[in-house]
């Protein structure tokens, strides 16, 4: 039996119930599905393999899946058999969001708002460090004879000045999404929802801000709106945090790729897409304005 009939079953709520089970495209880590329940819609996700060697703690999702929920900026979690790792949420009826729907005039604000409503609800269970989840992904990599793009060791100094310079003037971690690329955004026209919290947890507020304008590519405007929408102005402070912190979204989500290169059974090609991020991230570190970065995040 198929783990979806399995949980499917075991919910003892829609025993001798008219249920039908669709799966749902979408979705790079694991299987998702609209199960319809005597014609109430239910999201159920089913994780994909080994994506403990992603870094992805199954409780600490749990949890910050129901403080987004609580926020209300998530959908709320129904029903959770930790025995599958699996939950059951509220179906949101609306638009999956693309590039190209998010880089519309006034989306980058209306994304600011709802980050920023996220930011500030309960605190998440773990905290989320990008330096720290790069030096994981390296010693999976390493432990497990995963290719990686060139260069990556020899850029591991530069990654540590980033680090250094943005802790000379930290900013409080927050509870953050920290994987908000578009398909993590559902519009139903009313309502901006965040979605997915397998990689949540408490961050710095900047790298939620700058992984998310990355995924989106935004341009510089939208990137400065992002910034006063969210802080209620673009410091060069916080635009140097955000820039810096597109180029850690590329550094250690460019190395998840590589992984599932390995790991993952989903059609999908990983190998290309970190090579493309970690191109972006050498083009950035490469750039004259990068210094200008370093300077700025310890000096306002």
């Amino acid at each position: 039996m198929a783990i979806i009939d399995e949980v499917v079953a075991k919910i003892e709520d829609w025993k001798d119930k008219t249920i039908s089970v669709q799966q749902i495209s979408g979705g790079l880590t694991n299987t998702n599905f609209k199960v319809e329940v005597d014609g109430m819609p239910y999201f159920v996700r089913v994780p994909g393999e080994s994506t403990e060697l992603l870094a992805v703690d199954r409780n600490n999702e749990y949890h910050n899946s129901k403080a987004a929920a609580e926020a209300g900026v998530g959908p709320k979690v129904l029903y959770h058999l930790p025995e599958y790792n699996v939950m059951v949420l509220d179906f949101l009826t609306g638009i999956t969001m693309s590039k190209e729907s998010l880089n519309v005039p006034g989306m980058p604000t209306r994304m600011a708002k709802v980050i920023k409503k996220l930011h500030a609800g309960p605190r998440f269970f773990l905290d989320f460090n990008m330096f720290r989840l790069t030096e994981y992904y390296l010693n999976i990599c390493a432990e497990r004879d995963i290719r990686i793009p060139d260069g990556y060791h020899d850029r591991m100094p530069t990654v540590a000045r980033i680090e250094q310079a943005m802790n000379v003037k930290p900013l409080a971690t927050v509870p953050c999404n920290n994987d908000l690329l578009a398909e993590n955004y559902i519009d139903d026209g009313k309502h901006l929802w965040l979605i997915d919290y397998e990689y949540s947890g408490n961050n710095d507020p900047t790298f939620e801000l700058g992984n998310t304008c990355q995924e989106m590519q935004f341009d510089e405007a939208r990137i400065h709106e992002v910034c006063t929408a969210y802080f209620g102005t673009d410091s060069p402070a916080m635009i140097a945090r955000m820039k810096l912190n597109m180029i850690m979204s590329d550094v250690g989500w460019g190395l998840w790729a590589a992984i599932q290169v390995n790991i993952s059974k989903i059609e999908f090609d990983f190998w290309g897409w970190a090579i493309e991020r970690w191109g972006r991230a050498v083009e950035k570190m490469d750039s004259t304005e990068f210094p200008t970065w370093l300077k700025e995040v310890q000096t306002s």
